[in-house]
């Protein structure tokens, strides 16, 4: 006879792929698609995931997996995301200035806006600025739509923002003390 467990149908079930973890690092799942290599048995299916990662305070990342079955793909892809984390420059609720960032034949524009507008994005760019902490900003996408190229897009845009306080203090620093000159001592002329 067989006798059916003690534990609930609470105990079993896996956490919301979409909340946050112990560390309060949320993760979203951007796009899925199933691939097909046609081999001599027949079709071999595999599935790639596109994860985004963020903890909502200034820190995204965005990874790829691939796997046989959808949920070891989305794994992979979330560690590859948080191995690949950078800081985000923000200026209150919102990022420092405009910047057009291109990616594969994907181009992404963002853009500050003023508190309350919220966040003016599609799917893909969404999930990168929401998880990255911005609240109030317009982005648009152009060209190609693709996911994972808008994905990569606009984290390159938000890796290229700088912090104006600064870059200014570093380009002054560099106007006060020029690097030292290099001496022409010990070269020779290799003319002909």
């Amino acid at each position: 006879m067989v006798f059916r467990s003690d534990r609930t149908r609470s105990d079993r079930t896996r956490p919301d792929r979409n909340q946050a973890d112990e560390q309060g690092i949320q993760e979203r799942v951007v796009k899925i698609s199933r691939v097909a290599k046609v081999v001599q048995g027949g079709r071999r299916l595999s599935f790639n995931a596109v994860v985004v990662v963020g903890d909502g305070e200034g820190h995204v990342g965005i990874g790829m997996g691939k796997a046989n079955a959808v949920p070891d793909a989305v794994r992979k892809g979330g560690v590859n995301a948080r191995k690949n984390m950078i800081a985000v420059a923000l200026k209150d609720s919102t990022i420092p200035h405009e910047i057009v960032s291109r990616f594969g034949a994907s181009e992404v524009m963002l853009k500050p806006a003023s508190p309350g507008t919220g966040v003016i994005a599609g799917g893909s760019v969404r999930a990168v600025v929401e998880l990255a902490g911005i609240k109030d900003i317009t982005t648009k996408a152009r060209f190609s739509t693709n996911p994972v190229n808008t994905v990569k897009a606009a984290f390159q845009g938000l890796q290229m923002l700088k912090d104006p306080e600064r870059e200014f203090a570093r380009r002054r620093q560099l106007a006060e003390a020029p690097p030292p000159r290099r001496s022409s001592r010990g070269r020779r002329n290799r003319g002909g």
